[in-house]
């Protein structure tokens, strides 16, 4: 699908919705996105009242909520990423939950645990903070293997399964973690299998000068009270899984969908990746692809779309070869050079 071409041209026995504008170009929508596009501009408004800058952060945050999917959030320590998080939270009227990941941390302090209950004679079981609509993660490669390993089940299918009972997560369950990439001592490395169940991995930099003025100046300006203060929710957990219905329509024409196999193929046969992408990944960017073009106004994806989120889709998904490691390539360098040399459909 060309970019500048009407949805309204080319689907005129569906049913109109509300007209967007893109580029200077005026097309309409055959899903009426005006809500989905308020909830969003509140959001940004909202989570801007504290944090500055970070509009890149901001959206693909929100393009993962829409999209169902859980967020890596990397960044050395001080960039705001734990606030980023609760103030992502704030904004909405969901069920929020904390936990501090540490060496000594066990499974069933995440998932709960059974008590034998003296009065009913019984097993009883005890939920962990994972029941919760949105879980904040802090410091997740702290944790050793057998407590990342229970969070396997829970990310993936939304359940966890205790003494062979079943427990189901209400909806919309979403995780978000945070990482230091600087500090090694007192960390484990996230098995490749936990990272793959990440639908984007969002690298957090270091504010420019007239952002570090603008955070100092906000900081000052505090007077005692609470960043968080300032955040207004709005949004319920059913008006969020409504939006989430509303992306799945999205369309996505069939090229584009041989436009984003062909990049997961071509870092299969990369020579510089020891590992490439799985069809999660795949899947990944089918759903990123939609809920960013859905918060952009469209209720179609371009292939601009699927470039936007490519990179935070696959960069932890997949492994550079040693000696390329050595060289000093990253992923993000192998994803770009990908896409680069696939074909963009017209």
């Amino acid at each position: 699908m060309e970019e500048n071409t009407s949805s309204e041209e080319q689907h005129p026995d569906q049913p109109a919705g509300a007209a967007s504008t893109e580029n200077n170009i005026t097309f309409t929508n055959r899903i009426d996105l005006s809500a989905l596009k308020d909830a969003v501009s509140n959001i940004r408004k909202e989570l801007g009242k504290v944090i500055v800058g970070q509009k890149g952060m901001i959206d693909l945050l929100i393009t993962a909520l829409l999209a169902d999917g859980h967020v890596l959030l990397e960044g050395v320590p001080g960039v705001a990423k734990t606030l980023t998080a609760k103030l992502l939270a704030r904004s909405m009227k969901i069920d929020f939950s904390r936990i501090q990941f540490t060496p000594d941390l066990m499974p069933s302090d995440i998932l709960g645990t059974s008590i034998f209950n003296l009065k009913d004679s019984e097993f009883e079981f005890k939920k962990g903070p994972v029941f919760a609509n949105m879980i904040l993660i802090d410091e997740i490669n702290r944790a050793p293997a057998k407590t990342q390993a229970a969070l396997f089940e829970v990310m993936e299918e939304r359940q966890i399964t205790i003494d062979g009972q079943k427990y189901s997560m209400d909806k919309p369950f979403i995780v978000l973690a945070t990482q230091n990439p600087v500090e090694q001592e007192g960390t484990y490395r996230l098995p490749e299998a936990q990272l793959d169940r990440f639908l984007f991995k969002v690298e957090i930099d270091y504010p420019v000068l007239e952002e570090e003025v603008d955070i100092l100046k906000r900081e000052h300006d505090l007077n005692g009270n609470k960043k968080t203060d300032k955040v207004t929710a709005f949004l319920d957990a059913k008006a969020l899984e409504e939006f989430q219905e509303t992306v799945g329509q999205v369309l996505v024409e069939e090229h584009l969908l041989n436009y984003i196999a062909q990049i997961i193929v071509n870092t299969r046969s990369n020579p510089f990746l020891f590992l490439g992408a799985s069809p999660r990944a795949s899947i990944a960017i089918l759903k990123a692809s939609k809920a960013f073009a859905a918060i952009n106004g469209r209720d179609f994806v371009t292939p601009e779309d699927i470039k936007r989120v490519a990179i935070p889709v696959l960069q932890h998904r997949i492994i550079i070869t040693p000696e390329r490691e050595m060289e000093g390539v990253t992923s993000k360098q192998v994803i770009e050079q990908i896409i680069q040399a696939v074909e963009v459909p017209r």
